[in-house]
């Protein structure tokens, strides 16, 4: 792909976009930044806030430890440490170097002060308002789609912000209609690395970081650990093993960042920690590891930019299989390889469900790895899965096509039940 090309322009743009850093589950980082937003507007530490949220963001927040809080959990703790220690300029690292007395006068104001919390009725899958009071004054800040896409700030009755309709869309301008499975073979075959390293070498230095401390020390239900005790050192459970630690320790309150694929930090780590230890195992050069990373991030995204960010479909599945197909071009492998791999692992766990961040999320890493590794071993050996098994269809775009449909539109009724069930002890 030539470097004017507009394709070619458009994916080190989404690259740019995608690929950012975040400490801390996004969902939960999302609030605790539109806390600290509406703070910094209202100009003080409100003794009142009014939280509405879409319930998307209510699963995502309900079991998974927001960093820097000793352990605790939920919306509550989100909010009340994004206003108390919170730095929006950071955006999604808005909880980055937080002082063991700001931690204190935290746990201080979340006895003291109330927070409300109510389901939202848009229907964004992703919406956040925050109304913050003190006093007479009021700030109001509003986040939709993206986890940093603030489309409304309001201070007394002064609207400082509102953005219309199509500025609060998801595709931001980004060319994501541009991205096809041989398009992206084609340009990272040809990018100048110069282009993309900076971005590459960050989440290959920060993702391996967490996956280590995800192993080494105990969180959640270690499933990195007990997958490496279980099976031993083979790559392929090796590759799945990091991943999952990596998950292992951001789920439970690990305060090492990553960098995010999709909005996601699991997604980000289950692109990259595989393609990174088989790169390793294989004594693959640093060139063909930053192309087969930008093959294993574009392809996630490309198939996440049909779901969306939030839904009943779980994320890992669409970065498992784009795992498999990163470690299929740091192999050797062609187009038709890459495109064969994630059609073979979306037939095998496509079915698996988001139901929240939290431990568990590790689990469906490793399995959904596993299946972007089958999927590539299969098609080596002549085997794979075929157009009308299921919801398979002819060619890998199809394919895609049909699992952005399932995941974006079929499984809405499946979210909705999701929640019910997951709310219905509280």
């Amino acid at each position: 792909m030539e470097k004017n090309n507009i394709k070619y322009k458009a994916y080190i743009d989404i690259l740019k976009k995608e690929l950012v850093l975040a400490k801390g589950c996004t969902e939960p980082i999302a609030l605790a930044y539109c806390a600290a937003k509406a703070r910094s507007v209202l100009g003080q530490i409100p003794d009142k806030v009014l939280v509405e949220v879409s319930g998307n963001i209510i699963k995502n927040c309900k079991s998974v430890v927001v960093p820097n809080t000793g352990g605790l959990k939920g919306i509550e703790t989100a909010v009340a440490i994004g206003i108390i220690a919170g730095n929006e300029k950071l955006e999604l690292e808005v909880l980055k170097d937080i002082s063991e007395k700001q931690i204190t006068d935290f746990k201080n104001y979340l006895k003291e002060n109330k927070i409300e919390i109510k389901k939202s009725d848009s229907n964004n899958l992703l919406d956040i308002k925050i109304e913050a009071y003190k006093g007479e004054d009021k700030a109001v800040v509003r986040i939709c789609h993206k986890h940093t896409n603030i489309v409304y700030i309001q201070k007394n009755d002064e609207i400082i912000l509102d953005k219309n309709e199509e500025e609060k869309g998801e595709t931001n301008a980004l060319r994501y209609d541009l991205l096809t499975i041989e398009d992206i073979y084609d340009f990272a075959k040809s990018v100048n690395i110069k282009d993309i390293e900076e971005i590459i070498k960050r989440q290959i230095d920060l993702n391996t970081v967490i996956s280590k401390d995800g192993l080494e020390n105990s969180y959640g239900a270690n499933i990195g650990s007990t997958l490496l005790k279980l099976y031993g050192d083979d790559i392929r459970n090796v590759a799945k093993a990091k991943a999952a630690a990596g998950s292992d320790a951001r789920m439970n309150g690990s305060e090492y960042p990553v960098v995010v694929n999709s909005g996601s930090g699991n997604q980000g780590l289950t692109v990259s920690i595989p393609v990174i230890e088989y790169a390793k195992k294989f004594d693959i050069d640093d060139d063909t590891l930053y192309r087969a990373l930008v093959v294993s991030n574009l392809c996630a995204i490309h198939q996440k930019s049909k779901i969306g960010y939030l839904s009943a479909f779980c994320g890992a599945v669409s970065a498992g299989a784009a795992a498999g197909a990163g470690i299929a071009f740091l192999k050797g492998g062609d187009y038709k390889d890459i495109a064969h791999t994630i059609v073979n692992a979306l037939a095998i766990t496509s079915g698996i469900i988001c139901d929240g961040a939290k431990s568990s999320c590790a689990a469906k890493i490793a399995f959904s790895v596993e299946a972007g590794i089958l999927g590539y071993e299969m098609y080596k050996m002549g085997e794979q899965f075929y157009g009308g098994d299921g919801v398979v269809s002819k060619g890998v775009e199809h394919t895609i096509e049909n699992i952005g449909h399932l995941g974006k539109v079929g499984m809405k009724e499946t979210d909705k039940e999701i929640l019910s069930i997951m709310t219905c002890f509280d």
